[in-house]
């Protein structure tokens, strides 16, 4: 097959990418060139905010093209340019209204599509998504499916989320490691290496429809406990109750001083989770979490640690002495 990827670069992009020049198609990334595309991938630089973005592409036939903007205009702007049958759009699970409810399906409410072409702050991401995958439904006479990720996580995860707890059980100050209080918080993991399979499973199979792609939800102590192993060490956890750690300036989910896979807004609880159980039936197959976090262990220990969440070390130190 010839597949254009509108990114490539980033984690999800270069995971789809490298997926697909494995299994032998002829793949294509268009990107601005902030990040290297995967080797024997051809590389096409180009601004999508800026004219005529699509002109060394548009005169090709496509099998198949991946999309993973978050701008309605840009989406709007290549479905016309391209000729493809086949859309894929990775939409988010952040195009649902409600947080606070477990195993959301993908007949939820969902957010009214945003009218503008652009978002400005993220408090409209959730509506940009949900007018790019309108964008894409529309697209007369294509092939189109909508994927709803969760949390991506594993190799290369920039943000930290995935990689902060095993690397910083590798990595003890003390005989404990502090992590948030709430044990029984619900998250969910996927694999990014999984869903790029699965992607390319349904380039490869014709599979449309919309679809949820979350990793199994577990707890945030069973993952602690995971990742511990995952990092081998002996430590154990100083659990610190919400209060606590945002009056000592520890943020959640993630940035500098944080602590990541945690939020201690109820409306958010249920937010990394969702029923997958579509995207199972049509032949998501999801690693160990294990797997994944050991994955992303040794992504954090290639770049000198966590850089996107996580505590300082100084940090980490002040906490544990409180």
């Amino acid at each position: 097959m010839r597949i254009l990827i509108f990114g490539g670069t980033g984690q999800l992009g270069a995971a789809i990418a490298r997926t697909a020049h494995e299994r032998g198609h002829a793949v294509t990334c268009l990107a601005r060139g902030t990040s290297p595309a995967p080797h024997g991938v051809r590389f096409v630089r180009a601004d999508r905010d800026q004219p005529r973005a699509y002109d060394e592409v548009s005169a090709e036939r496509w099998d198949a093209v991946v999309e993973l903007s978050s701008q309605p205009g840009q989406v709007r702007e290549a479905l016309a340019a391209i000729n493809t049958a086949h859309v894929v759009y990775l939409s988010s699970v952040s195009v649902y209204r409600h947080s606070d409810v477990p195993d959301r399906q993908e007949s939820a409410e969902a957010w009214a599509p945003l009218a503008a072409d652009q978002f400005t702050d993220m408090s409209q991401y959730g509506a940009a998504k949900v007018a790019c995958e309108t964008a894409v439904a529309r697209a007369h006479g294509k092939l189109a499916t909508v994927i709803r990720p969760g949390l991506i996580s594993g190799a290369d995860d920039r943000t930290g989320r995935s990689g902060y707890y095993p690397w910083r059980f590798a990595h003890p100050v003390g005989e404990k490691v502090v992590v948030p209080g709430d044990l029984d918080f619900p998250i969910a993991l996927l694999d990014v290496d999984d869903l790029a399979a699965w992607i390319l499973h349904c380039l490869e199979k014709g599979v449309g429809g919309v679809f949820n792609a979350a990793g199994e939800t577990t707890s945030l102590g069973e993952l602690l406990e995971l990742a511990r192993r995952a990092s081998g060490s002996s430590a154990g956890i100083e659990p610190v109750s919400a209060s606590a750690l945002l009056e000592e300036g520890v943020s959640p989910w993630m940035g500098p001083d944080s602590l990541p896979l945690w939020l201690p807004m109820p409306e958010l609880r249920w937010g990394a989770t969702a029923d997958s159980s579509r995207a199972l039936e049509a032949g998501l197959v999801r690693s160990p979490l294990s797997q994944t976090l050991q994955d992303a262990l040794a992504f954090e220990e290639s770049r000198g640690g966590p850089q996107g969440a996580g505590l300082s070390d100084a940090k980490e130190r002040a906490l544990l002495s409180r």
